[in-house]
């Protein structure tokens, strides 16, 4: 058994593992289990949320409310149907939080002008401004991150979580991420 040393995220990991030789290149077992990076993945995902979390809830909305005013915000004008599929969550989920942000005045629903069945989504300039300060707080956390370990790191983390995305998915998310 030797001890290899891995350094993650500025973390020193020790591993143990079984001897190979040393021109052998380490291939990843398809039955381990990366518990670092996964429970890695979960911290930066509930400090990610967290700041934002503490800001919704003075507003008694929650991670959901969350998600609509990002999208909103960013592509004004999204129909419902394409907030449903970027969310991929119910109807029924989707309309009582649409609900709440209309009602307490942070989104608007303005009727299509050639499908007047359609509805498309805005944020009023509450919703901008609830929205930019979630964001800022959001890139505020990734910049220092990415400060943290170097100039490549955001190619590196972007391919890293692009390839944790579904591949069926994948093509919508980068239609996405080209939008203004």
């Amino acid at each position: 058994m030797s001890i290899r040393l891995t350094q993650i995220f500025g973390s020193v990991l020790l591993t143990l593992s079984e001897p190979r030789p040393d021109d052998a290149p380490l291939k990843p077992s398809s039955e381990a289990v990366p518990h670092d990076l996964i429970e890695l993945l979960f911290f930066a995902y509930r400090d990610f949320v967290g700041d934002p979390d503490r800001i919704l809830a003075d507003y008694g909305f929650g991670r959901a409310h969350h998600r609509v005013l990002h999208f909103v915000q960013r592509c004004p004008g999204l129909t419902i149907a394409e907030l449903l599929d970027i969310l991929q969550i119910t109807k029924q989920s989707l309309n009582r939080v649409l609900k709440e942000l209309v009602e307490k005045g942070y989104i608007e629903q303005r009727t299509g002008r050639q499908d007047k069945r359609q509805r498309h989504l805005h944020t009023t300039a509450a919703g901008q401004d609830l929205a930019l300060r979630l964001v800022r707080l959001q890139a505020k956390r990734i910049n220092r991150a990415l400060e943290g370990v170097g100039p490549e790191a955001a190619a590196i983390a972007a391919r890293y979580l692009s390839a944790l995305i579904d591949p069926s998915e994948r093509p919508k998310v980068e239609r996405l991420l080209m939008k203004p």
